[in-house]
This record gives structure tokens, C-alpha cells and sequence, in this order.
């Protein structure tokens, strides 16, 4: 698994799957389709995963045992809807549900990028000019060939620098979905602590349970099973847990929809669409709107969740330059005067 995961690895993940469900559908065999897109550049930086999903696929092992055994970047999510496509004969739709999913998720985080841009220049420059102390030394020091006073400023700056570059790359490490569940509990519950960050992370998780859900049912999968391996493939340890609960009350009786009903997980929203499709025989139908409604309220609160820190950060530096400056500049006209 990759350590960054960028819009590029996003795209070209996307890309893979859509050569590979379009191919499928066309009545390309898997191990023929997987060979086809192994040889494009726009994958290649995926070729050691699909040559090994060849051999395995060569040795006699299904697609799903295959993923299993390949370390590679396929993540629990991608794993459990392509099983669930095999099973069910409809893996070409799998891989298009993939490829439309992490195309979403680049445009998403590049747009994010995008929107940051400025921030990140406002916040690097503020880090460099202050304090002006630092800088006025440094300046000195450099005109005046003493360049000793310079060193106070460099260390100052790489110290500033190397915390600000060391917190982020901790924060993008721990929120890699590759970690322990007692890991991805505890960044879930530092999640639920942030209003809107908490909303769209259900929204998303919800999105991919509904997903999973629609694929194992079509495949005909038992609904206690069901609802198990989609809670492992919607990526939330909170929900995983409380369904891992459900399978006790469901032999005694309950449907999904009562249980849906009883917990305080699900909107409002979800559990009566999910009842009446329940009741209705349209569960199908119903999956497949709740996974494109949540998908998409789960994107776009991300997307204001990353507007309103972006204007908040930029709004804060602006603040702190201003009174850093006229701070400065009182103190400067301030000894001048007392110079007289």
C-alpha cells in the first residue's frame, strides 16, 4: 500500500477498473482482460498487483482468493464488491461501481488541493517572515558579512518547518485505511469529534455499506452475511461492531429493517427508504439511491467542510499579520520617540 495516496494513484486506480469492467463486459475472459491492462502505461504503476493476480489466477485460485493473497493496493472495500462480483457473475459491474468511486475521491481531494493552494502559500510565507526579529537578525547579519547572527533564523525556521511538515505527514499517515481496527477506531472517534468532518464520514461510510449491500444481495448472499461483509467493506469499526451484533436477533426473527430502525447509527432517511424497500421488493432500486445520495452529500459536506478551514486558516494568518505588523511598527515608532 501506498504511503501518500494522491489524486494521480487515485486516477490511475479508477482507470484500471474502468479498462478492466468495460473489457469483461465485452465478453473478454479476466485473466485476458488483466493481461490487456497490465501492458498500458496509464497502470503501470499497478503491474506487479495484476501479475500477480495472474499467476495466482493461473494456479487454479478463484479472483477473490487471488486478491487475497496479493499484497498489493486493494483495499478491504475494493476486495469485498469484487468477491461479491464474482460470486454473483456481475464482476464487470463491480469494477465500474470501483472505477466511478475512486474517480469521485480524485476529484474530490484534487479540487481540496486546489482550494488550499492559496492557504499553504499565506501560511508558508507568514512562517518565514515571522517573527520579524528573526528576519531583521538574519537580514543584518547577511549584509553586514556577520553571519553568525544568521544561524538563530535558520534553526528557527527549520524547526518551525520540520514540525509543520512532520504534523502532516502524520495526520495523511494515520488516516491510510490500511491500519489495525483499534487504529481506525481511534482516528473514527477523533473524526466524530469535528461537526461537519463527523457528518461526512457517515455520509461516506453509508455509501459504501449501500453499495456493498446492493451487490450482495443481487448475488443472491444470505442477509445475515450480507449485512457482515458489507459493514466490513464500509470502513467505519463503530458500524462493523454494532451489526456484528445483529446476527443473534436476526435468527429470532428481526428483519435488517427493525434492526436499522433500532439503531441510532442511521439517519432518519436510511432507515425509512431502507423499510419501505424492504416491504416494497424494490430493495434493490433502493440500495442503489442511497448509495448515490449518500456518496454525494458526503462529497459535497467534504467539500464545505474544506472551504470553511480553508477561509478560517486564511482568515487567522490575515489576523495574526496584521497585529504582528502593528505590533512592529508601535514598538518601532514607540523607541524612536523615546530616542528624542
Amino acid at each position: 500500500m501506498s504511503f501518500l495516496v494522491t489524486p494521480a494513484e487515485l486516477n490511475r486506480r479508477a482507470e484500471l477498473y474502468n479498462q478492466l469492467g468495460a473489457m469483461l463486459a465485452a465478453g473478454v475472459p479476466l485473466v485476458k482482460a488483466l493481461e490487456m491492462s497490465g501492458n498500458r502505461a496509464a497502470v503501470r504503476g499497478s503491474r506487479k498487483t495484476i501479475l500477480s493476480l495472474i499467476e495466482n489466477l493461473h494456479a487454479g485460485f478463484t479472483f477473490t482468493d487471488s486478491m487475497r493473497r496479493v499484497q498489493g493496493w486493494m483495499s478491504e472495500f475494493d476486495i469485498a464488491l469484487l468477491s461479491v462480483g464474482e460470486e454473483s457473475g456481475r464482476l464487470d459491474v463491480s469494477f465500474k461501481l470501483l472505477s466511478n468511486y475512486y474517480a469521485t475521491r480524485a476529484k474530490i481531494i484534487r479540487d481540496t488541493i486546489s482550494g488550499l493552494i492559496t492557504t499553504v502559500a499565506t501560511l508558508h510565507v507568514f512562517l518565514l517572515v515571522f517573527p520579524l526579529g528573526f528576519l531583521t537578525a538574519f537580514a543584518m547579519g547577511f549584509f553586514n558579512n556577520q553571519y553568525s547572527q544568521c544561524v538563530p533564523f535558520i534553526i528557527e525556521k527549520i524547526v518551525v518547518f520540520g514540525g509543520l511538515y512532520g504534523i502532516v505527514l502524520f495526520l495523511i499517515f494515520i488516516c491510510q485505511g490500511n491500519r489495525g481496527e483499534n487504529w481506525r477506531s481511534r482516528v473514527e472517534a477523533i473524526f466524530q469529534m469535528i461537526p461537519m468532518l463527523r457528518t461526512a464520514q457517515k455520509y461516506l461510510v453509508l455509501s459504501r455499506l449501500t453499495a456493498a449491500l446492493d451487490a450482495l444481495t443481487n448475488a443472491g448472499v444470505d442477509v445475515t452475511k450480507s449485512w457482515e461483509l458489507a459493514a466490513a467493506a464500509a470502513g467505519s469499526p463503530r458500524l462493523n461492531r454494532e451489526i456484528s451484533e445483529w446476527k443473534p436477533q436476526i435468527e429470532k426473527g428481526m428483519t435488517p429493517a427493525d434492526l436499522v430502525n433500532q439503531t441510532r447509527y442511521f439517519p432518519e432517511l436510511f432507515a425509512n427508504l431502507y423499510h419501505t424497500g424492504e416491504i416494497s421488493g424494490k430493495l434493490d432500486e433502493t440500495l442503489n439511491r442511497l448509495h448515490v445520495y449518500y456518496q454525494e452529500e458526503g462529497f459535497r459536506t467534504l467539500r464545505l467542510f474544506t472551504r470553511i478551514m480553508n477561509g478560517t486558516v486564511y482568515g487567522l494568518l490575515v489576523a495574526i499579520v496584521a497585529t504582528q505588523i502593528i505590533g512592529f511598527y508601535t514598538h518601532y515608532y514607540t523607541t524612536a520617540m523615546s530616542n528624542f
